[in-house]
């Protein structure tokens, strides 16, 4: 499945978010790669809520129009008083921008291509624009879309509103150094509930490119005190990660091991036949596969075959599973991924194990964010993208950011780092509190969870 991203260059996009005001973009619809359809486009934006248009052509124009309303094939007249058409050109330093004319539509919300009258996109269904000025818009031809009415791309993106800054943080945090210190303390003084486990064992899962081999990368460098890249990490199509891999963390250069063990697997795909598989994932939570196990695309480990662990302990099992999502496409995973996690959370749930979302690159996800780490639990749009991530209960979901590009470790993102860790301490214990185990004397002990799991 190839990557899709945007055609909008650095100046376009933040020209367009000029006329938006505070908000980000999420691409729905490319048309060279869904097709210069009405159906592909509807079968994509329509009740996506607001969406803007963006359509290029080879005079340079970039050009569309924005709606607040959603697009539902109702066939009826929509009037949108905040719906404008918009051109945005080198040959002029600001962005056009065109407010309809009063008391008439936005648009007529038809099953063919997008109709805001004065411009009709994907018309008759082709790479092509029908321009009719005095139609609910007033503009000249030259300044739109400089009388080129065929489209070299099309696109469709849904508009979110960023919001403001809560007066109060949701989630009290201290962002101090101290309470860095006294984090770092707690995980590396950390003793699993149960004698015969010497490190908790926790398991990321997650999309492709959502950050899963970063995070561990991430939280080594925190301990580290210095950047490290132990962990293969990167952006592709497919899955960087092809093995499954068990970390363990050094508090600095040579210093001794923390208490965790952080496993790493194939990103998760969309395609039933790609990706990492639901049995292989069953056969990681009971301890079945060993470290380096290669995943094969033609099917799962079975019981029988070289590399599957058939004697296995408390210690082999996987204590926590943290799913790992990055923040800004958390709302718009395809129903085939959500699909996915369902499942996985059922295997999960069924095996009695505690689970935990982080959700990835906040900063990226809000320029607020972006610009100050400790607004991230004051941030209106991280809470509510928090709040809606995958049905999964808000006091198991914890924002995070990555070391991406730093060359050296930051205090307010470790703290970040640092508390999702000591949950999945926390979590671990959960799941090992609950277990049956054979103390020295042979006797089984049942050790009862004092804490709440999902």
């Amino acid at each position: 499945m190839p990557v899709i991203t945007s055609s909008l260059s650095n100046d376009q996009q933040n020209k367009l978010l000029s006329l938006l005001g505070n908000v980000r973009l999420h691409l729905l619809y490319k048309a060279s790669i869904h097709g210069y359809t009405a159906a592909a486009f509807h079968s994509r934006c329509d009740t996506q809520g607001p969406t803007v248009i963006v359509a290029y052509n080879s005079a340079g124009f970039v050009f569309g129009a924005y709606t607040s309303k959603d697009y539902t094939q109702s066939n009826e007249e929509v009037i949108d008083k905040e719906a404008f058409l918009y051109s945005i050109s080198a040959r002029r330093y600001k962005p056009l921008k065109v407010s309809g004319i009063t008391g008439k539509c936005a648009f007529t919300d038809v099953d063919s291509g997008p109709d805001y009258g004065a411009l009709v996109f994907l018309y008759e269904d082709e790479p092509a624009v029908d321009s009719n000025p005095g139609t609910s818009f007033n503009f000249k031809d030259t300044d739109m879309h400089g009388d080129d009415l065929q489209l070299t791309e099309f696109e469709v993106y849904r508009v979110e509103d960023l919001g403001d800054l809560l007066t109060k943080p949701w989630r009290n945090i201290q962002w101090t150094n101290t309470k860095k210190q006294q984090l770092m303390e707690a995980i590396l003084n950390y003793e699993p509930s149960v004698k015969m486990v010497h490190q908790a064992r926790v398991l990321l899962v997650g999309p492709v490119g959502a950050g899963k081999s970063s995070f561990f990368n991430s939280i080594n460098s925190a301990f580290r005190g210095n950047m490290t890249s132990q962990a293969i990490a990167g952006t592709a199509e497919s899955s960087v990660t092809t093995e499954f891999r068990t970390y363990t963390i050094k508090a600095k250069k040579g210093g001794g091991a923390v208490p965790l063990i952080l496993c790493d697997t194939m990103g998760l795909e969309d395609n039933l036949d790609a990706g990492l598989d639901i049995k292989d994932l069953v056969s990681i939570y009971n301890g079945h596969i060993k470290d380096r196990y290669q995943f094969s695309l033609s099917g799962p480990l079975l019981s029988d075959a070289p590399g599957y662990k058939k004697n296995v302990t408390l210690s082999d099992k996987i204590h926590c599973v943290v799913y790992v999502v990055e923040t800004c496409k958390a709302s718009i995973l395809s129903q085939k991924m959500r699909d996915k996690f369902v499942a996985i959370r059922k295997k999960a749930n069924q095996l009695g194990i505690p689970q935990i979302l982080l959700m990835t690159k906040v900063d990226d996800a809000c320029p607020l964010v972006g610009e100050d780490l400790k607004n991230v639990y004051r941030s209106v749009y991280i809470q509510k993208m928090l709040r809606e991530s995958l049905g999964i209960p808000l006091n198991c979901v914890l924002p995070v950011k990555n070391y991406s590009q730093e060359l050296e470790v930051e205090q307010n993102t470790d703290i970040l780092l640092l508390t999702a860790v000591e949950q999945m301490l926390n979590y671990a214990d959960n799941f090992l509190e609950n277990q049956v185990v054979e103390d020295q004397g042979g006797s089984s002990q049942c050790y009862k969870a004092h804490r709440t799991m999902m």
